[in-house]
């Protein structure tokens, strides 16, 4: 981009410089942050997971007895007594961001006998809701991740363009401007030079 080469332009230039080389540490900051709030969300999803899958394999060996027994048969299906009601998310900020969080999820109250379903069926209900629960937080923090993801492409956008090009065309800009009104500045004493000879020899 052609710029003026002006004192005034000079000017324009070294005050845009000193914004950019402000501004530049703070979107390095936020960067960081982003980038470490990714890797704690990662860690969180990754734990809820493995405590999900732990609270499955605990419940192994009877969800195979249960599913043997033809006596339940599939209207004795214990997942028809488990219905979500409502997940209840709020808005949290996390390194600027405005993110889902997750706050509770109810269940729908479904009566059923005693006799239709087998002795474990009250402990069977509250490890399928456990694990819904456990489904829910986990949703809402792939959202947040998502959000995080998207602000950090923004934000290493703003840095490699702060980075690689605004502060070095900048740069490039008032050397440019320096080196021009350098050689206009001698120029002007050349001619004064010239010019007084010409007066003097003239007298």
């Amino acid at each position: 981009m052609a710029v003026k080469l002006t004192k005034n332009e000079q000017k324009k230039q070294k005050d845009a410089l000193k914004q950019f080389e402000r501004y530049l540490p703070t979107l390095q900051l936020k960067k960081q942050q982003l980038q470490v709030c990714i890797r704690q969300l990662s860690r969180q999803v990754e734990d809820l997971r493995r405590r999900q899958a732990e609270l499955v394999d605990s419940l192994s060996a009877w969800i195979a007895v249960y599913g043997e027994n033809s006596l339940f048969g599939p209207d004795g299906d214990i997942r028809k007594l488990v219905v979500v009601d409502e997940i209840v998310r709020g808005r949290g900020n996390i390194a600027g961001v405005i993110v889902p969080t997750f706050e509770r999820i109810s269940f729908k109250d479904i009566p059923y006998s005693f006799y239709d379903y087998p002795l474990w069926v009250d402990r069977g209900i509250e490890a399928l809701k456990d694990c819904a629960a456990f489904d829910a937080e986990i949703r809402v923090l792939g959202e947040q991740e998502e959000l995080l993801e998207k602000e950090l492409r923004t934000t290493s956008q703003r840095v490699n363009l702060f980075e690689k090009v605004k502060i070095p065309e900048a740069k490039e800009n008032i050397r440019v401007i320096g080196i021009y009104l350098g050689d206009q500045e001698t120029s002007a004493v050349v001619r004064g030079k010239i010019a007084k000879k010409k007066l003097e020899k003239g007298a």
